[in-house]
This record gives structure tokens, C-alpha cells and sequence, in this order.
């Protein structure tokens, strides 16, 4: 494929941000942590001599990522540090090989594209479409993070530009195998232009790699986004039954109300896009959910058969329904196999006994409005009575930390970052094998079954993540990078 075919036209897209005061957490976290964060604040300030942190990745919705930079740089945009998100663009071609190099890291082979020099030349075409457009707004001397392998092919031009990078990786496999080789393979050539990377857990940082330049950074949640706020009972029903999500009777005073992350508030105004067999459930019946991307590496297929298992095996008198909760499959851009995965889930589906089909719901949440997806996200967790994460690998596993900050019951997969934040029995349940359908539908029994169990994790998961996993963290993490690279020069 020659560079031509790949031309991008107005490839690079800055997403605008929002300032946000750190005092937000004022009485949220400890009095100690926001000291903390404004005193590295000023450090950072004193060092850092007019120049940008930029950030680039490859999609401003739908992901880990996407995920965490809004608020992570609202608040340092807050305490003065200037910062600011650019995303990159792409072709189909690129992002089919930047998907295989996802699941590569994750040990697995994907949909088998060869990470061959064919493959090299579209992914480097690609970096070269986008770095003209780089080059005129970074500046020598800025610092550049770039995200997961889809931009790490540009830190060899924005290193000889005089940007200093650092490469923060969200993904990894432990124990590696020949797939997560293959993959620092191909992007050995990128990394050496990095003097700095940034892993969620150190079994993620491959021999390979100056182990003195790599620190660990896991990834956490903003209490206050749309998605992550508090909401309250007659909130939740409102916008469940107004989506279509649950059924009953709209409450005699609906409120359908959120704020947004620059403190506005909005109502919700979308549908869920949803594929059922019969009526919506209950707002009375017990809910399993997963809310995950359309990816195969979340297991939705065995999720489903997983639950359906149960159902078959004493769980069906309990009125239980599952909903498969995922993006609207045209929405985000580098992921090309969400509408292959959702239309492999929708064929298991139909392939149900109508009685199964009756309780499993998928549902595809508009996006359009990134934070109005947030607040549906939210209402949806918070009314679920069991949240399910049966990753086959993980990352990190953000799911399962806002599950956990709402204080529901979480089913996880032992993968990954997931294993991190739980401690089996006490923050939730850990299944050792994913693929043990067994397992996991006599997890879904115990906590349905034992009302006292689900509370129990459920207000220690909670406690689990204002203790590690909140926004302040991540904050007080990057402003002390910040000023270590700033102090290094």
C-alpha cells in the first residue's frame, strides 16, 4: 500500500478540555493528599519554563484512555500546568494493525494480520501523515506522552524535534509468550526514541526495556465525572426507564438531570439502541451487567453462555435478566472489530433457547454525547445487582474500578490490573480461569443468592478505591513526572 493511499486529510484533532479545581475533593479525599498535590504543583511550576505537556492518542471516546485524560488534565489545567490532548488519525488498514498489536501485548493473535513490513509501512505512512501537523504545534522543549502503541511511531520525529517523550503503555501480559514478543518487536525500532515509559504493573515492562527509566502509574477514576458521580434513586430509575433500558412505570417526578464535567447541568435526550426478545426487565428483577467495548478479549459470548448456564442450573426462579452493555459498533474509531464482536454476540443470541433469549438484552449506548453515555453508564451500574468484568486479559480494568466506587458486587476475571484492585471474597469475587463458565455461573449464584455477601464486597470495594484508585492519585502522580523530567534537563 503506497503513502497516497493513505493520505489523511486534516489528520490531527485537539479535544478541548475544561478546568477544574482540585478543591472539588475537598471532604472526598484526605486533607493530606490535596496539600500534597498543590505543593507538587508549585514544584512543578517553578521548573517547568513555559512549556506544554502534550498528550496524543489515537480517539477521544470509547477506552481506558479516552477514558482518563479529560479529568486528569482538567485538574492540572486547574492548578496552572499547561496541558493539552491531541488524537491522531487513521485509515481502517492502520487501525486493523494497531488492533492486532493490541492483542499481540495481550499474548493473543486477533484476527492473524501478520506484523510484517507490509504492516511497518502502513503504520509508519500513517505517523508521517500526522507529524507535519505535530511539528508545527509542539515545540522543542515540551514534553510529549504518547499513548499505547497506536502513536509510539511518532516519538522518532518528535524526538529529533527536540520533544522529550515519554510513552505510557495501558496494556500487557504477564507471563509474556510469542504473541506479546511479536509486538515489542515491531515496535522496538519506536521505543528506543523514548527515554521514558509509563506501565500499570511492572509484569508489563519486558526485558527489553531500561527497567531505570520505567515507572509504574495505574490508572484511576474521577469521582465527579458524569459517569462516576453520585445520583440518586429516583435519577437512576428515570433515566433507565427513559432509555428503554428497564422497564415500569416513568416515576411520578422523573429527573433526568446530570452535570457535566464544567459543572453545567444537562438532561439526558438519547436511546439505547437495544436488542431484546420480549420486555425490558423489571426495575424489581435482579441485574447482571457487563458494560465493556464490543472487543473478544472482554468474553461478551462467554458472558452470555456463562449466564445462561446458571439459569439452566437453579438460577431461573430468581427472575435475573443480563444486559451486554457496549458503545454504538459505528462509534469508535480504532476499533475495527467492535461491529465483527457484537454481530458474533448477536448470533449466539439468537442461537439461545427463547426462554434464555427473553433474559439477555444487548444494548448498544449512544455516543454521540460522550458525557451523556457517562451518565447512562452510571445510572445503569448503580442499579445492576451483580457487575460482571470476565475479561480473557486486562490491562488495567477500569470497569471494575467504577463498578467498585458505586459499591456493587463485581465478577472478575483474575487478569491483568483487575487482580490488583481485588482481593477475592473481600472486594469482590476473582474468577482464576475466565474461561470456566462453571465457575463463573456459580459466582453469579452466590451473590444473588446472599444479600449479605453483595453488600459486604460492595462497601469494601467502595473503600478499595477512595483509598487507591481515586483522580487525586493520579494527579499528584503526573505532576511528580512532570517535574522529574522538568528537573532532569
Amino acid at each position: 500500500m503506497t503513502h497516497q493511499n493513505l493520505r489523511i486529510l486534516h489528520p490531527i484533532t485537539e479535544v478541548d478540555l475544561h478546568t477544574i479545581p482540585i478543591d472539588r475533593y475537598i471532604g472526598t479525599a484526605s486533607d493530606e493528599t490535596i496539600t500534597a498535590i498543590k505543593d507538587a504543583a508549585e514544584q512543578t511550576l517553578a521548573v517547568c519554563d513555559g512549556h506544554i505537556v502534550w498528550h496524543i492518542n489515537s480517539t477521544a471516546v470509547g477506552g481506558g484512555v479516552a477514558e482518563m485524560l479529560p479529568s486528569m488534565l482538567g485538574y492540572c489545567r486547574g492548578l496552572g500546568i499547561k496541558t493539552r490532548w491531541l488524537v491522531i488519525s487513521g485509515n481502517p488498514d492502520f487501525f486493523q494493525i494497531t488492533k492486532r498489536l493490541h492483542h499481540a501485548l495481550h499474548g493473543e493473535s486477533g484476527d492473524g494480520t501478520p506484523l510484517d513490513e507490509k504492516a511497518r509501512a502502513i503504520y509508519e505512512a500513517t505517523m508521517e501523515a500526522n507529524v507535519d501537523e505535530l511539528l508545527a504545534l509542539i515545540r522543542p522543549g515540551d514534553i510529549v506522552i504518547l499513548h499505547d502503541p497506536q502513536t509510539i511511531g511518532l516519538a522518532p520525529s518528535l524526538s529529533k524535534h527536540g520533544a522529550r517523550i515519554v510513552w505510557r503503555c495501558h496494556i500487557g501480559r504477564h507471563p509474556a509468550n510469542d504473541e506479546v514478543n511479536a509486538a515489542w518487536n515491531f515496535l522496538a525500532p519506536y521505543l528506543k526514541y523514548s527515554p521514558r515509559y509509563v506501565f500499570t504493573r511492572k509484569e508489563y515492562v519486558p526485558d527489553a526495556l531500561d527497567h531505570g527509566k520505567s515507572i509504574l502509574l495505574p490508572p484511576s477514576l474521577d469521582a465527579f465525572t458524569p459517569k462516576n458521580q453520585d445520583m440518586d434513586q429516583n435519577t437512576i430509575d428515570s433515566i433507565l426507564t427513559y432509555t428503554g433500558l428497564v422497564g415500569g412505570q416513568t416515576p411520578w417526578e422523573p429527573s433526568l438531570e446530570f452535570q457535566r464535567s464544567d459543572g453545567s447541568m444537562d438532561r439526558i435526550n438519547r436511546f439505547v439502541d437495544i436488542v431484546r426478545c420480549g420486555a425490558p426487565p423489571q426495575r424489581d428483577r435482579p441485574l447482571v451487567i457487563q458494560v465493556s467495548r464490543w472487543d473478544p478479549l472482554k468474553d461478551p459470548v462467554g458472558v452470555m453462555h456463562g449466564f445462561t448456564q446458571w439459569l439452566s442450573h437453579g438460577g431461573e426462579d430468581s427472575g435475573a435478566e443480563l444486559i451486554l452493555a457496549g458503545p454504538s459498533v459505528k462509534a469508535v474509531a480504532d476499533d475495527p472489530e467492535s461491529p465483527m464482536t457484537f454481530g458474533q454476540v448477536f448470533t449466539a443470541w439468537t442461537q439461545l433457547p427463547s426462554w434464555q433469549r427473553s433474559r439477555v438484552h444487548l444494548a448498544m449506548l449512544p455516543m454521540s454525547d460522550v458525557e451523556e453515555n457517562a451518565a447512562i453508564v452510571n445510572a445503569l451500574q448503580r442499579h445492576a445487582s451483580v457487575i460482571v468484568q470476565k475479561s480473557l486479559q486486562e490491562g488495567f480494568g477500569l470497569t471494575v474500578t467504577e463498578a467498585m466506587w458505586k459499591g456493587r458486587p463485581v465478577i472478575a476475571s483474575k487478569v491483568g490490573g483487575i487482580q490488583d484492585q481485588i482481593e477475592d471474597g473481600v472486594h469482590g469475587l476473582l474468577l482464576d480461569d475466565p474461561t470456566d463458565l462453571d465457575a463463573f455461573a456459580a459466582a453469579i449464584g452466590r451473590l444473588i443468592s446472599d444479600p449479605e455477601l453483595s453488600r459486604s464486597v460492595g462497601e469494601k470495594a467502595k473503600e478499595r478505591v477512595r483509598d487507591h484508585y481515586l483522580e487525586t492519585r493520579s494527579v499528584l502522580d503526573h505532576l511528580q513526572l512532570i517535574c522529574e523530567i522538568e528537573k532532569s534537563e
